[in-house]
């Protein structure tokens, strides 16, 4: 239990993320959308061929690329987790890493095999395999407005915020990099005790006392 607990939140993860993907796939057209919550909240049924929140490698073999570094990255984290474990260190740091693990192990799924499965490859792919499209479906387009003229650069231009279209992979990587960055001094307090010792040692007052000597 002492492992378990933490790859099943990843599991976990995983499969809500795959869920709501073929969810979406299943009873939406692409590039359509319907309202949950308002304007502020919709789903909005769209393809990434790149990274989270829309980001990608403008190149031949960019997905490629990305797809290797996935799974790659995949098994980095695996083997992160399941070292972080054994050191006993703060349950928090192993959950955030737990989350970061399902959405990483989420959007590969998409990137191997929807190429294949749901044929949603780019239609200049070398290959289905590995340059699957991520299904991304989360808009939360929470401000759009139009910016006053004597806005500096971007006078008049539509604002909105916020624009990227994620879905539920993305928000678990997303949230476990917050948490971590949030609670950092917590999760690693042996970097800020080691820090603070090299400080007391190279101090100006040890120097001194040396000096003396």
């Amino acid at each position: 239990m002492k492992y378990t607990k933490y790859f099943l939140l990843s599991v976990l993860v995983i499969l809500i993320d795959q869920a709501v993907k073929l969810a979406v796939y299943d009873n939406m057209a692409l590039n359509t959308e319907f309202s949950v919550f308002g304007d502020w909240f919709r789903i909005h049924y769209i393809l990434n061929s790149g990274m989270a929140f829309g980001l990608k490698l403008d190149w031949q073999y960019g997905k490629l690329v990305l797809t290797l570094f996935r799974m790659v990255a995949m098994v980095a984290i695996g083997y992160y987790l399941f070292s972080l474990i054994k050191k006993a260190v703060p349950p928090g740091l192993c959950w955030c890493i737990a989350l970061i693990l399902g959405g990483a192990v989420g959007n590969l799924i998409d990137s191997v095999f929807y190429g294949v499965l749901l044929n949603n490859a780019p239609l200049d792919s070398i290959t289905p395999w590995f340059h699957g499209q991520v299904i991304d479906m989360l808009y939360f387009p929470i401000i759009q407005t139009t910016l006053p003229e004597w806005f500096p650069i971007w006078a008049g231009e539509r604002f909105e915020f916020f624009r990227p279209i994620f879905n539920i992979a993305d928000a678990s990587i997303f949230i476990g990099v917050v948490i971590i960055m949030i609670f950092q001094k917590k999760f690693f307090p042996e970097k800020q005790t080691i820090a603070a010792s090299g400080e007391t040692e190279t101090s100006p007052e040890n120097q001194q006392q040396h000096t003396v000597e």
